[in-house]
């Protein structure tokens, strides 16, 4: 408690039978939404690219996108446009150089990182007068707040009342484990190329910052982080990365409200990476497991939103 035993997700359309379809087609919804974007500089002299939708209220939501995302994906837009239906604010945050320009400095982003999710909560609140704020994250969006709010859990703003986190991957070794199996090639193919490229970038934006003949190394996705995504944030190895950027090492120590949704058949999120048995223990987290939706899918029939956006809606709404 509180696992929740059952769920209200009724399942995807008939034409999305397994979960890379319900993972993929999702992504080719077109919604338009008209942000407003704002820079802000961060306090080791980079910038992070907002993009609000403001209705005057104070009450705010909070966007965090998954790896090589950003604020124009459509479970991003979706779940903004959810909230700012019913008059909510919207603030949608792209990690460094997820906004189509490079970052100032050599670090980029990663599962575990915190810092910037905070100096976002602080621009809003130093800028806006809001009395309830609420995280929601996509995947690596997810682990990121779960992460920040058990790491800060004494010392959150009090406006930040709930969290809420789809698809998130709890224990990264496990999830990039996962992208080494049968049928995930798509994925692991699509995520190296992208950040390979942004990889490639930085070398040349600070020569010698990396060792770009390791890409010629690289077999899984460990031998990835081992090279690169370890030393460029300043980890000793990629189990050490992996056990800081880990959200499930830090959940135990969250005090306010907050749902996780993972779907059993997700392609690239084994079971490892539902912490059922620290959920069941916990208070404070909710955890609900569809058997169906796929990896930030849950794509429903006849409705103007989908599920995900219905039940944070909900939950944001009952907490």
């Amino acid at each position: 408690m509180p696992y929740l035993q059952s769920t209200t997700y009724p399942g995807p359309p008939f034409f999305q039978f397994n979960g890379h379809l319900q993972t993929i087609i999702p992504a080719f919804r077109r919604i338009d939404i008209p942000y407003e974007r704002e820079r802000i500089d961060l306090e080791d002299g980079d910038f992070l690219d907002l993009d609000w939708l403001d209705n005057g209220s104070r009450q705010l939501v909070i966007l965090s996108h998954g790896l090589e995302g950003n604020s124009s994906r459509p479970y991003i837009k979706g779940m903004a446009r959810r909230f700012s239906d019913d008059g909510w604010d919207v603030l949608a945050w792209n990690c460094r150089s997820c906004s189509e320009e490079m970052n100032r400095n050599p670090q980029l982003y990663h599962h575990g990182e915190i810092d910037d999710i905070h100096q976002v909560i602080r621009h809003a609140l130093r800028t806006r007068d809001y009395s309830d704020i609420t995280l929601i994250g996509f995947s690596m969006g997810g682990s990121i707040l779960l992460k920040y709010l058990g790491v800060n859990a004494g010392e959150l703003a009090d406006p930040v009342r709930r969290g809420i986190a789809f698809s998130s991957p709890c224990n990264l070794a496990a999830s990039a484990a996962s992208l080494e199996a049968p049928g995930n090639g798509f994925y692991r193919r699509r995520f190296m190329r992208a950040l390979e490229t942004k990889l490639r970038a930085k070398e040349q934006q600070f020569p010698g910052l990396l060792d770009v003949s390791n890409f010629e190394r690289v077999r899984v996705w460990r031998d990835f982080d081992e090279f690169f995504s370890a030393p460029l944030n300043g980890f000793d190895s990629a189990e050490d990365f992996y056990y800081q950027a880990s959200a499930e090492n830090f959940m135990s120590q969250i005090r306010v409200p907050v749902l996780l949704v993972n779907a059993w058949n997700d392609p690239i999120l084994p079971p490892a990476c539902t912490p059922v048995r620290l959920c069941e223990q916990h208070s404070s987290i909710f955890l609900e497991t569809p058997s169906k939706g796929g990896h930030v899918g849950f794509s429903v029939s006849g409705q103007n939103y989908n599920w995900m956006e219905t039940r944070a809606w909900e939950f944001a709404g009952a907490n």
